[in-house]
């Protein structure tokens, strides 16, 4: 997959979701990025990696933006599942952007601190934005900033840190251990 195309794609799922979640449509988002993940996996060398990396990305962003709705400084108009839970399609969006990290954001691994620079102006903005959509709204909005700012301050770099170990997009070939360890399982059989 293009370095574009994963741009263009995350960029058409982002504004579905969060559009979709302003105007009372919130199940409009997850459909919109279950379609971008599949074009994504079906670019991807190793499936198994990138499922792992966006559904590590899925649990921390439900963890994450389950504790900033617990501080009451934000709120979520609809799209709630469970109390006490953050909206599923705003989890659903921790998925979409993990897909851009072995594509249109490789730049970042290996770059930690250009990781929690990215992370901590770039997703404020994003919840920002979210905020002037529609979608949800800032109810504290300086402690709703500076939270987001050191939550994605630490998870951006984390998440690069992973995304290179769990690179489906690489054109490396498996380490030889890996390798073996396989060919050993199947022979057992």
């Amino acid at each position: 997959m293009s370095v574009f195309a994963n741009f263009l794609i995350f960029q058409a799922g982002w504004f579905a979701t969060v559009l979709g979640a302003a105007n009372g449509a919130p199940w409009l988002g997850p459909i919109a990025v279950l379609v971008a993940v599949v074009l994504h996996l079906r670019a991807t060398r190793d499936v198994g990696s990138e499922v792992r990396l966006l559904g590590s990305a899925v649990a921390l962003g439900l963890v994450a933006d389950s504790l900033l709705l617990a501080t009451g400084w934000i709120d979520y108009p609809n799209g709630q599942w469970a109390p006490g839970f953050a909206p599923y399609w705003i989890v659903t969006l921790w998925a979409l952007f993990a897909s851009t990290l072995n594509v249109s954001l490789r730049w970042l691994h290996g770059r930690d601190g250009l990781a929690i620079l990215f992370g901590a102006v770039g997703g404020p903005l994003s919840y920002v934005a979210g905020a002037k959509l529609g979608a949800m709204t800032f109810v504290e909005t300086v402690p709703a900033l500076i939270a987001l700012a050191v939550g994605w301050g630490v998870a951006m770099p984390a998440l690069t840190r992973l995304a290179a170990r769990l690179d489906g997009f690489s054109a490396r070939p498996r380490p030889a251990y890996i390798r073996d360890s396989w060919r050993q399982v199947d022979n057992r059989g």
